[in-house]
């Protein structure tokens, strides 16, 4: 079974997008009309802006959208049997897989971002990656801390991004390496993604996501809730909206998927990080760049 996965926050690069805008008509004119939609020419920030363009997150998370969902339209022979994405990638699958149309795709993103942005700015908050201990440890100390900070992302096994107050971070980092994790690296992100901290924007996200047609898709999406394929459309929703306050399951959705019969997997959008991470949880699963 062909499986395509979409790629989070943190994959942006200038000039993405650039050549399928010069390539293909069909990539030029979805590109026109995200500019109209959003209100300003995001097609600037990203084929000529600077990397501190690219890294406010209001412009981050329409880009890489925006390079995912039109990759795949241009795409020959796309024709998926499961998806998934991490993070924001979630919204580019739906698109791709046909359980949400490209304009209210790029809507519900682009308040995605900008709710986040706001949740950021009340409350200084960071995230951090940890590497080379177990996940079970990770979940058992940050319980143990009397600060918000909370598993965020399972990226595959040995790496577990942390999310929570910069004092919840700063914490955990010297607990866990105490505890022998190799290393505990703060990142340079906006804010504490995927923790509680990001309830108001949840609160924000759900009004957008109720009020918004979602139909049934082509083939199963595995959600970052709980990592489970999904195909109905209210579950969808249902499990969109948690996602701004629960981890990112990415090691279970890739045992998942294998589990279910993935014979290959594309990556679809900027860079190639997500086939590092299967290839830490199946070193012999064929995968690639669109």
């Amino acid at each position: 079974m062909k499986a395509y996965v979409f790629p989070g926050q943190g994959a942006q690069f200038v000039g993405m997008g650039k050549d399928l805008y010069e390539k293909f008509p069909v990539a030029k004119e979805m590109f026109e009309k995200a500019n109209q939609i959003l209100g300003f020419r995001i097609t600037d920030l990203m084929f000529n802006g600077t990397e501190e363009d690219l890294k406010q997150t209001k412009v981050t998370q329409p880009a890489i959208f925006l390079h995912s969902v039109i990759l795949a339209k241009t795409l020959e022979n796309f024709k998926p049997d499961m998806v998934a994405g991490h993070s924001l990638g979630e919204f580019s699958a739906l698109v791709a897989n046909g359980a949400l149309s490209f304009e209210d795709g790029l809507t519900l993103v682009s308040k995605r971002a900008l709710a986040m942005q706001k949740a950021c700015e009340k409350e200084p908050s960071t995230m951090a990656a940890i590497i080379g201990i177990d996940d079970n440890s990770v979940e058992k100390i940050c319980a143990e801390i009397n600060e918000i900070v909370v598993p965020a992302n399972y990226n595959c096994p040995g790496q577990l991004v942390i999310s929570g107050s910069m004092k919840g971070i700063e914490i955990a980092c010297k607990k866990l390496t105490e505890a022998g994790a190799k290393r505990a690296l703060p990142l340079k992100v906006g804010g504490a993604f995927h923790s509680p901290l990001m309830e108001p924007a949840r609160v924000e996200l759900a009004e957008a996501i109720n009020s918004t047609n979602f139909s049934t898709p082509v083939c199963p999406v595995y959600q970052n809730v709980d990592a489970k394929p999904y195909s109905n459309p209210e579950k969808i929703k249902e499990n969109l909206i948690k996602q701004l306050t629960s981890p990112v399951k990415w090691t279970q959705i890739m045992q998942n998927m294998i589990a279910d019969g993935m014979s290959s997997c594309t990556e679809v959008g900027p860079g190639n990080v997500l086939q590092g991470l299967i290839k830490k949880v199946s070193k012999d699963m064929p995968t690639q760049s669109a």
